[in-house]
């Protein structure tokens, strides 16, 4: 009887993170599709969530697995993404590297936070979106959303406009690569310090040749290793916000200490082998799109229409300028 009683108990929680896994499989599904192959099975999941919260609503008979993924799995996700930041290239490589990542961390979510500041957009989006812009994508603002207690819905809008406006970006850089007056290295450095996301750096760096890309992905885990000391900034910004307002300290987000020591041990202690380390990124992005669904079950059209149109353009004028400013640099 007890057995019977433990397993009602997990069912919900089996059968949430099932339900997120089937509809970011379905998003894997959709990205094969013409159109949708731009924007990536992330950005085609998150699509499937909303519209399945519009016609469905929210599954609240398994709302413990859906958190669960949103949650649980988001964090999982975040520490994965540690093997992929090689420390070593990027402490080999010195200050310059990092000072340039860096103007390119404080330009984008400084120029997404006066942008809404003058438009009056919601201050929410804007701040993650340039966070967004600025580091990493998706995974950046996976990793500060927890930091800075935003809604579950602003996370998933977020990261579905940052997927398909890194993508569009994405797609004009391999375009205009041709008629651009720049060599294979400078062109991978101008993509990795400007685009979003590291999948978009890779489609973008690819036509620049193995050089390129190497270049490419250079520029970008700098802008990744700038997340630890940037998320623990947000960190001491909110618990002096908490004290301020006399609450409760805003508790310390201790997966980034997994993801610092995963990117130890894959940059000093364990000789990872390539097949692995593609099994566990694909692994890391699978997770991170089951937590996204988790958070855009959570998004209802109605406000999406109300909400993201204005940080949609705003994300759009960010990105067109730090492109002209980092071709500048490069």
């Amino acid at each position: 009887m007890r057995d019977y009683l433990r397993s009602i108990s997990y069912r919900p929680l089996l059968a949430g993170m099932g339900f997120t896994a089937l509809i970011a499989s379905l998003g894997y599904a959709l990205a094969l599709l013409p159109v949708f192959n731009k924007t990536g099975p992330l950005a085609a999941a998150i699509l499937l969530a909303v519209l399945y919260r519009h016609f469905f609503g929210y599954p609240e008979e398994i709302r413990s697995g859906v958190q669960f993924s949103a949650k649980k799995l988001l964090r999982l996700a975040i520490i994965l993404f540690g093997l992929r930041l090689n420390m070593g290239v990027i402490l080999n490589e010195g200050i310059p590297l990092l000072l340039r990542d860096l103007f390119v961390i404080l330009f984008a979510i400084g120029c997404m936070i006066l942008l809404a500041r003058l438009f009056n957009s919601d201050g929410s989006l804007s701040l993650l979106l340039g966070i967004g812009t600025g580091v990493c994508g998706a995974s950046a603002i996976a990793a500060v959303s927890p930091i800075l207690k935003v809604k579950e819905e602003d996370t998933a809008i977020s990261a579905g406009l940052i997927s398909i406006v890194g993508t569009l970006f994405a797609i004009l850089y391999t375009v205009i690569r041709p008629i651009l007056p720049l060599e294979a290295e400078a062109y991978g450095m101008w993509v990795g310090i400007s685009l979003h996301e590291v999948a978009h750096v890779a489609l973008a760096g690819a036509p620049a040749g193995e050089n390129g890309l190497g270049m490419a992905l250079l520029g970008k885990l700098g802008r990744v290793f700038l997340l630890v000391p940037l998320s623990l900034i947000l960190v001491w910004i909110m618990t002096r916000k908490k004290q301020e307002q006399a609450e409760s300290n805003i508790a310390f987000p201790w997966f980034l200490v997994g993801f610092i020591i995963m990117s130890l041990v894959g940059s000093y202690m364990i000789d990872i082998p390539a097949g692995v380390m593609d099994g566990i990124s694909s692994l890391t992005s699978f997770l991170l799109t089951m937590a996204m669904v988790g958070l855009g079950v959570n998004v209802s059209l109605k406000q999406l229409r109300s909400k993201a149109l204005k940080p949609l353009i705003l994300l759009i004028v960010t990105s067109i300028l730090l492109s002209l400013i980092t071709y500048w640099m490069v």
